[in-house]
């Protein structure tokens, strides 16, 4: 298998809009490309395309990783402004992967949000323990996600917001 570029997003290039360009509504809209890189953590190919197109359609740039190992070693190489990040994954949970992430000078201050199946508080307890800004179940609401990582990235965004 061919190694991926760990800036490699899937295939959407941001959303640019010129400052002439309308919304729906008629109203102007500023230029628009962000600056801020999310990792998108999950084994599952169809949420990481799920979450990753709605991300790009925000303006976001994404990168991915299908496991918690894999996660550390992106989050290392590209330092994302904030991280999603799939609580059960295989060869490192979640959990684990955060702990580690959490262990690095250079990514311990980077806003992580739990997205899980698993909605007990037990779990939330736990996710929130090893050090998560957020938490999130699944199925996703993208529109509750896209405002808790605007909240989180926001310049005086909270360090832990429950959603």
């Amino acid at each position: 298998m061919k190694p991926q570029d760990p800036l490699a997003t899937s295939g959407l290039p941001p959303i640019k809009r010129k400052e002439n360009e309308n919304d729906q509504t008629g109203e102007q809209v500023p230029e628009f490309e962000s600056k801020f890189l999310i990792l998108v953590a999950d084994d599952s190919s169809d949420s990481v395309a799920m979450i990753s197109l709605f991300l790009q359609q925000q303006g976001y740039r994404v990168v991915t990783a299908a496991n918690g190992e894999e996660a550390i070693k992106v989050a290392t190489q590209t330092v994302p402004n904030l991280i999603l990040m799939d609580i059960s994954m295989p060869t490192l949970d979640g959990l684990g992967a955060t702990r580690r992430i959490r262990e690095d000078a250079r990514l311990r201050d980077i806003p992580i949000i739990a997205v899980t199946a698993f909605g007990t508080e037990g779990f939330q307890r736990a996710a929130y323990d090893v050090g998560v800004s957020g938490y999130l179940t699944k199925p996703i609401e993208l529109d509750r996600m896209g405002h808790l990582i605007a909240r989180l990235l926001s310049p005086g965004g909270s360090g832990n917001l429950k959603a």
